[in-house]
């Protein structure tokens, strides 16, 4: 049976692929923060299902994961590793406290370093294994490619974690381990609700204020009319299976005004956009 860890999956991407692979015959790894969000997996999925409880920022507790994921394996190959766990706050770059910058990037580009580092022996970096080279499918977004205002911690750790995809893959071309890109955009998720749901006030009383009501309206939009988390899976699926797999694939509600147009228009255009959208018109004296 092909065994695959997924990082991140009480809920959203992370919960939709672990239902998307197990329906495929897939063993799941999958990490979680809390004890009860690991029990109503375990609940929902009670068949080709193993929790492992860390905090993808814990190396320590990430190593642990490891050591229980090769326990498990009995000397075989882990099949494949996907980088889900991801975090979203927002705030301008003006305002915003530096610790929010910084979780951002720890938990969204740091935690899949370390991720990587820990699990690449199981996917073949460990030639005492028996078994082919597994792949790593890391989770960026539209915004890896597309800095969207007062997202920029989330951008920026998603635009950094292309980078790592990309010197990663062709670091493991000595083992035979594939690296994969999967680019989502808006998608039906609880990380847009709780960015929705963050309290904005502390920006009431800047120039941004406005702006940060429209952002606010933008997500609710996001996780109301965004893909369904299955579509996620099934392309993790394709990711991990196919026997020529791209190196990235881009996935949006709307491919063409999503990802397209966005692509090929000047980035002067896009400002615009992005200006129009949420007013952020130039202020006068």
């Amino acid at each position: 049976m092909n065994s695959v860890v997924i990082t991140g999956v009480s809920s959203g991407i992370g919960r939709g692929a672990v239902e998307f692979l197990v329906g495929k015959g897939f063993h799941v790894f999958g990490s979680v923060r809390k004890q009860s969000d690991a029990d109503a997996l375990l609940k929902a999925f009670p068949q080709n299902f193993t929790p492992l409880i860390f905090d993808v920022t814990d190396e320590a507790g990430v190593r642990a994961g490891s050591d229980t994921v090769r326990a498990a394996l009995g000397g075989r190959t882990l099949r494949g590793l996907v980088n889900n766990a991801g975090i979203a706050l927002p705030g301008p770059v003006l305002h915003q406290p530096l610790k929010e910058y910084r979780q951002q990037i720890e938990v969204n580009l740091i935690g899949a370093f370390t991720v990587s580092q820990a699990f690449s022996p199981l996917l073949g970096a460990d030639r005492t294994l028996q078994g082919l080279p597994g792949r790593i499918v890391n989770i960026t977004s539209l915004g890896g490619k597309i800095g969207s205002p007062f997202l920029s911690g989330y951008c920026s750790a998603k635009h950094g974690l292309e980078g790592l995809s990309e010197s990663l893959r062709r670091e493991l071309m000595l083992y035979g381990i594939d690296v994969i890109i999967i680019g989502p955009g808006a998608v039906k998720t609880p990380i847009w609700d709780k960015a929705e749901a963050l309290d904005t006030t502390a920006y009431a009383r800047t120039d941004y204020g406005p702006a940060m009501v429209k952002l606010s309206e933008f997500m609710a939009g996001g996780a109301r009319d965004g893909l369904d988390v299955a579509r996620v899976g099934e392309l993790i699926h394709r990711a991990l299976t196919v026997r020529r797999p791209r190196v990235r694939y881009a996935l949006a509600p709307d491919m063409f005004f999503d990802w397209i147009v966005p692509r090929v228009l000047p980035r002067r255009w896009i400002d615009r956009f992005f200006a129009q959208r949420l007013g952020l018109t130039r202020l006068r004296p």
